[in-house]
């Protein structure tokens, strides 16, 4: 009798903000096998100090490598910027679990 094949879901995490990019941070000390950790910040700084697979800065017009200041309209705009490249990140995800804050 053969084992059934076990199948693994593609797994992505995205942190947004400085909290969701700081809980991305600490998972990637976990070395989660088969999960890819994304951060997407406006402001550069933190992004530079933001442990990730990959990390995209949102609102690079808008905000000028600046935070949003917890203004959920001008992270949204933000986000909006760089929609493509998002797109592009998530890609063949099978589950998609997003932290912000």
């Amino acid at each position: 009798m053969k084992t059934p094949k076990r199948l693994s879901p593609k797994i992505k995490i995205v942190g947004v903000g400085g909290a969701g990019s700081n809980t991305v941070s600490r998972l990637m000390r976990y070395n989660l096998e088969g999960i890819e950790l994304i951060a997407l910040n406006t402001d550069e700084q933190d992004l530079k100090r933001t442990s990730a697979h990959l990390k995209i800065r949102i609102g690079r017009k808008l905000t000028q490598g600046l935070g949003a200041g917890m203004n959920p309209k001008l992270g949204e705009k933000a986000a909006e910027e760089q929609k493509e490249e998002i797109k592009e990140a998530l890609k063949g995800a099978q589950l998609i679990f997003i932290t912000l804050g």
